[in-house]
């Protein structure tokens, strides 16, 4: 776990940028709500928003990141005068978060856009349960979130927008026909079941605390999919509040809410939250539990028992998102694997169609954009195969099937990576032998899909070129690919 966190690629220091322009932003819009003399109340909810802000929005361009960061407080304010209005209306208010939970989720249909505008929403609900927020501190609440969106928008698409410079953020698309169309209306009524359930379960071990249950069911069904993404999820979420509860004993509780010192510290977990978001589950949970013990430290709250408490809600949390993942319209491990496999492919397809294209004289072709599809796309298959290849996972034959299956399909990236390189030399153009290879790639693919055999074609010539090399390199992994995609069980890859 550390050396997914620490030796991690960063290519262009991204997470780095990203990490660093998070604490700019954030420290920026707390200390104006502290200079437009908002209370503790109000610079909390601000960073917050902040935070949200920076991380939450993830649209493919810049343009579209703009659009949904403005539309955030019209999403955020009708919820925090809700979640105020009914703090004395416990049944109301209980039935009206749970109805947020369900949104939320269900809003994941509407792509990135949708998913950052309910995740703000349930957080805004979430801060003024942690709150307690008023009908009466709404004035300063509201001047709090919209001063620190429009700061972090001022941050990230003013002073420090490294995304102009990059190219768009390759999303892709559900595979269609498979049932992942459908996947959130599935885990809209799966997290609302979830959610119930912590509540309640929640409300027993602590009238105060109870949100953090609901809250940890949440953030365990955002960017999952399957049965098995979500009981992994679970499990990293638990494991990293233990760890930050520990770290939370020998930082937290020792600096007993001074401001300047917690400060500090709280800029410290906000880069670490946004710099191992994209490796570590568990590494980013360490790094929100330490934040949200320094802000009960604030409050004058901190102590042992508090932190026994989030970790009791944290397992509430995680227990009513398996209860709701194995018992409400589960969605597959299989199901969801073998769908996103299915799509890597097929751009494997297109790779090589748009190579032989490029390689036929097409000025217009251009299969970059293809490659990042796949990268993209790859990251996808490990997502949904890291139940698979779980340490904990006892299942030995599934979990090296899994893995062969990760490792050809690297391979795969790693040729068309290779191929594409070649191909840009205007003298590869001459050379027909790479043209007809990518032909034999584009009719593997079609067989590896269809059911039929995929054969590999020898070429002594490919030890000496490298276009040839890659593309051979490239048909052995996809024929290679067959006898694990294809094992006569109700599951290519979680068969025995």
């Amino acid at each position: 776990m550390l050396k997914r966190v620490f030796v991690a690629p960063d290519p262009g220091r991204t997470r780095l940028r990203f990490a660093m322009r998070a604490v700019l932003g954030v420290a920026l819009a707390v200390a104006l709500c502290g200079l437009a003399g908002h209370s503790l109340a109000g610079a909390v909810t601000g960073g917050l928003a902040a935070l949200l802000a920076l991380f939450t929005v993830t649209d493919a361009s810049v343009r579209g990141q703009a659009v949904t960061t403005a539309l955030l407080p019209a999403v955020g304010l009708p919820v925090l005068t809700a979640a105020a209005g009914l703090h004395d209306h416990p049944v109301a208010r209980d039935l009206t978060f749970l109805a947020m939970v369900g949104a939320g989720v269900y809003a994941r249909r509407w792509g990135p856009r949708g998913h950052s505008l309910g995740v703000f929403a349930f957080m805004t609900f979430f801060v003024a349960q942690f709150l307690h927020a008023t009908a009466d501190q709404l004035p300063e609440l509201y001047a709090a979130v919209l001063l620190s969106v429009l700061t972090a928008a001022v941050v990230r698409f003013g002073l420090w927008c490294y995304e102009r410079r990059l190219p768009p953020a390759v999303v892709p698309a559900p595979p269609g026909g498979t049932g992942l169309a459908r996947v959130t209306t599935r885990q809209a009524i799966q997290a609302t079941a979830g959610a119930g359930f912590a509540l309640v379960v929640g409300q027993l071990v602590s009238g105060q605390r109870w949100y953090w249950a609901v809250g940890a069911t949440w953030w365990i069904f955002v960017n999952t999919t399957s049965r098995g993404e979500t009981l992994v999820r679970g499990f990293r979420r638990l494991l990293g509040t233990v760890i930050g509860i520990a770290l939370g004993l020998v930082v937290a509780m020792p600096v007993h809410g001074d401001p300047t010192v917690t400060a500090v510290l709280a800029a410290a977990c906000v880069f670490g939250i946004f710099y191992t978001a994209a490796v570590s589950y568990t590494w980013m949970m360490l790094w929100v539990t330490l934040l949200a013990g320094l802000l009960y430290g604030l409050l004058g709250v901190l102590g042992p028992g508090l932190l026994a408490l989030r970790l009791a809600e944290t397992g509430v949390g995680a227990l009513g998102a398996a209860l709701a993942v194995i018992l409400v319209l589960p969605v597959t491990t299989h199901s969801v694997t073998d769908a996103w496999i299915q799509r890597a492919l097929r751009c494997v397809h297109a790779c090589a169609a748009e190579t032989a294209r490029r390689l036929a004289g097409a000025a217009d072709a251009d299969p970059a954009p293809r490659v990042a599809e796949l990268e993209q796309l790859l990251a996808r298959v490990r997502l949904s195969v890291a139940p698979l290849v779980h340490p904990l996972n006892p299942m030995l034959g599934r979990k090296r099937r899994a893995r062969h299956v990760l490792a050809l399909l690297d391979d795969c990236a790693r040729e068309i990576r290779g191929l594409v390189a070649v191909a840009a030399d205007p003298e590869a153009s001459h050379d027909a032998r790479l043209a007809a290879a990518c032909h034999r790639v584009q009719a593997a693919v079609e067989a590896l899909t269809d059911g039929g055999d995929v054969s590999v074609q020898t070429d002594d010539s490919a030890t000496t070129e490298p276009g040839l090399a890659h593309l051979h390199g490239l048909e052995r992994a996809l024929a290679e690919l067959a006898r694990p995609l294809r094992t006569p069980s109700g599951s290519p890859l979680v068969g025995p």
